[in-house]
């Protein structure tokens, strides 16, 4: 796994190179997925249970928290924990309010009597999808529901694992949620699709999920929308000879924690950085609690570039796309603003990773697998359309009308030139 990728070769050295490909396969799961969803699909409720037996060794009594079990899970944290969790969703609230009021209806008249606009409309129902996994992360049920909250979407639903720790249903229910299910993975995708005896279907489905969630995500998009197909956490950095090899490999090992598959690297124009960075890593796994997962991710997809100067460092960065993207130079500002393709950018050595991950008010679920070369992660945007509309007064048609009626009988299309010259006929006939 040591190739560069073309225009690369002699501007990019690799201390450090992956072994394994970050990049899944998602056929060997294609077949057993589809088959979930179908079985979901005929058999709603039952086939949920059935999957719940198979997949998490228990059947919930019921699929639905109850509102006193919801009160029970928020009564039951600590209450250091709780006063964390609702800082992290202030925090969340308050930059999703933000970006929605740069979010505004629009009205224009580009030509005298011709009108155009566009609405903000929030999507009506929405299902957050809230994963298990190795840890409980308390702020991944804040990340979704609470910026489709701030959105106004009219109801929303959160899935879980019927395994998942209770702190996880009191951030569900501290975040927002309208309604709680106790069913994870695939199932839980197929389920708020298609909609079963209890769970309703739902218009979106977002948030992120293993590599059963993902594909089954995949397979349900166009029967509603989804917000993007996420793969293993990612993070880089960016440094030249200002960057503290201490401080960097803290932040790629705290990402690298999260899953064995969890791909982080470096990439510097200082090769007594690159080296020093490569050593502190060792040194740091020697002591860390979580190394049996951060030393495999850092083993397998861990990735150590030294650029021949900044501007291939930036392009290398720009080709990787990289989830989280963390800028350690000089002049940190300065290089941000040459960057254009990242999920989320942590300028300066002040901004770690780790403070979106939990609780400062950016989204952590962001694009990887180099998604971010098109695409930005979940916000409240996610949660609202945005639809154009249009009327004419006279003026309007007169302006319109002929070239539309032209251009349609260029096309051939007589229906159209009907449509677009049936108007302007009507306002002749009244003059």
């Amino acid at each position: 796994m040591s190739s560069l990728p073309a225009g690369f070769a002699d501007r990019i050295r690799l201390l450090k190179a992956p072994s394994r490909s970050a990049e899944g396969d998602a056929s060997a799961i294609e077949g057993t997925v589809k088959e979930i969803i179908a079985q979901v699909r005929a058999r709603g409720d039952a086939a949920l249970a059935d999957y719940s037996q198979a997949f998490d060794r228990m059947v919930p009594e019921q699929l639905e928290v109850s509102m006193a079990e919801r009160n029970a899970a928020v009564a039951a944290l600590d209450p250091q924990t709780r006063a964390d969790t609702e800082f992290a969703i202030a925090q969340v609230r308050a930059f999703a309010e933000a970006q929605l009021a740069t979010m505004l209806p629009l009205e224009v008249e580009t030509l005298p009597g011709l009108h155009l606009g566009h609405r903000v409309i929030p999507i009506a129902r929405v299902g957050c999808y809230v994963p298990g996994g190795r840890y409980p992360i308390l702020s991944a049920p804040v990340m979704t529901l609470v910026p489709a909250k701030v959105a106004g979407c009219a109801e929303v639903i959160a899935c879980l694992p019927p395994g998942a720790h209770a702190a996880m249903i009191a951030g569900c229910h501290m975040s927002g949620a309208d309604r709680i299910f106790r069913v994870g993975g695939a199932q839980a995708i197929a389920a708020m699709a298609h909609g079963t005896e209890t769970i309703p279907a739902v218009d979106k489905v977002v948030g992120p999920g293993n590599a059963f969630v993902n594909e089954a995500k995949r397979q349900v998009f166009g029967q509603v929308g989804i917000d993007q197909l996420a793969g293993p956490s990612e993070i880089f950095t960016l440094a030249d000879d200002t960057g503290d090899a201490a401080m960097i490999a803290t932040d790629l090992l705290a990402q690298a924690e999260h899953d064995v598959r969890t791909r982080v690297g470096l990439i510097t124009t200082s090769a007594e950085l690159a080296r020093a960075v490569v050593v502190e890593i060792g040194r740091q796994l020697a002591t860390l609690s979580t190394a049996d997962v951060a030393g495999q991710a850092w083993r397998d997809y861990g990735q150590v570039a030294i650029a021949s100067d900044e501007q291939a460092m930036l392009d290398y960065s720009d080709f990787i796309a990289a989830e989280h993207l963390q800028v350690h130079t000089r002049e940190p500002h300065a290089t941000a603003g040459r960057l254009s393709n990242y999920g989320s950018l942590f300028i300066g050595p002040l901004a770690s990773v780790v403070y979106s991950d939990k609780c400062c008010g950016t989204n952590h679920t962001l694009p990887t697998m180099a998604a971010g070369r098109y695409t930005g992660g979940l916000w409240v945007g996610s949660y609202v359309k945005v639809c154009t509309h249009q009327w004419l007064e006279p003026a309007g048609v007169r302006a319109v009308a002929p070239p539309a009626a032209r251009q349609s009988a260029t096309e051939g299309m007589e229906g159209h030139r009907r449509a677009a010259q049936l108007r302007l006929d009507l306002l002749q006939m009244k003059n």
